[in-house]
């Protein structure tokens, strides 16, 4: 049974690297209603996000900025996910959401990475 767990972290593990190396959603949208820019200083990571909101819903998100793995690829799962979204529940989003997104696990080290988009996206729809 272990080895068939191990297989698919492996499998997912890659899968994360892909989204890394090729991130959904990064760019910049044309006219974003909303735009903000989150700093992590303990790793350099930058993340801006640019979303389109109207009627109460996340019509369109985008990403841009550089940081490490856990930020990008989080970053791509949250755009991803908020697309649709009322905006209302897009900020009930907590650490739990953030963690079920990238299902791995993420060390306490690295969390305020997988974190960085959520508070970006937060304060982008302040």
């Amino acid at each position: 049974m272990s080895h068939n767990s191990d297989m698919s972290e492996g499998m997912y593990r890659e899968h994360i690297l892909e989204l890394y190396r090729n991130p959904g959603n990064y760019g910049e949208l044309k006219n974003p209603t909303h735009k903000h820019t989150e700093n992590n200083a303990f790793c350099g990571d930058e993340i801006t996000i640019h979303i389109n909101a109207g009627n109460g819903k996340v019509k369109d998100a985008k990403f841009s900025g550089s940081g490490c793995v856990i930020s990008m690829v989080s970053s791509s799962l949250l755009t991803d996910k908020i697309r649709g979204m009322k905006i209302s529940d897009v900020k009930e989003l907590g650490k739990k959401d953030m963690i079920k997104l990238l299902k791995i696990n993420v060390n306490q080290g690295r969390i305020k990475c997988a974190l960085l988009p959520l508070e970006a996206v937060k304060k982008c729809l302040k």
